[in-house]
């Protein structure tokens, strides 16, 4: 809390942890602090997700292993290693189980992040609508940027350039063998299904 800035009354206090949603005490301790918090969680194909971590962690040290190796506790039985972050952040059924002993469904806002792709405008309106704001941030704010391969923001009015996710986001993606990826869409297929139904939300990953 002393970390927040002040905020008025009508104003919206919005911060920001991709780790929260996986992290055992996050739940307690936020709603301790308040249990009127919305919560909003971007979420995407599990077995996507796990990829791009990999190759965000690959940028950082190019000397890991390769995702293969990281990804199954035995190749040969193709036993998933679930101890492995990239592959447990996207059990989504799971970690949305632990928020659900702190806060109702009703304080939830799920986003498909490829719908944050292919339709930023429509998942932004559906954030709006859900914090209670008149729907400013539309269609017209959005342009789709070839070369990273996502939306990015247009020049906002007095200010200077586009803005764009950095240079993190948007990387080509290691070539990964087909029967790995067949095995994790497998692996994670029970946890979308069990997550769909929690949310009351098809993504369309299967």
């Amino acid at each position: 809390r002393s970390l927040m800035p002040r905020t008025l009354e009508g104003q919206i206090t919005m911060e920001k942890t991709p780790s929260y949603f996986v992290t055992k005490e996050a739940p307690r301790r936020i709603y301790n602090m308040s249990r009127d918090t919305k919560l909003i969680v971007v979420v995407r194909n599990p077995v996507t997700r796990a990829i791009s971590d990999y190759t965000q962690t690959l940028s950082k040290n190019p000397t890991i292993p390769s995702f293969q190796a990281l990804a199954f506790k035995n190749i040969s039985t193709g036993l998933i290693d679930t101890s492995w972050s990239a592959v447990r952040i996207g059990i989504y059924a799971k970690h949305l189980d632990n928020w659900l002993q702190y806060f109702p469904l009703s304080k939830f806002l799920f986003v498909s992040g490829e719908r944050l792709v292919s339709d930023p405008a429509g998942e932004m309106g559906r954030v709006q609508d859900f914090l209670g704001l008149k729907r400013v941030v539309t269609d017209k704010h959005f342009y789709f940027n070839e070369t990273k391969g996502f939306p990015c923001l247009k020049k906002p009015e007095g200010g200077s350039k586009p803005r764009c996710l950095g240079k993190s986001k948007g990387r080509p993606h290691p070539k990964i063998d087909m029967q790995v990826v067949q095995r994790l869409r497998e692996f994670y297929r029970p946890f979308n299904m069990k997550f769909y139904q929690m949310t009351g939300q098809d993504f369309g990953w299967d």
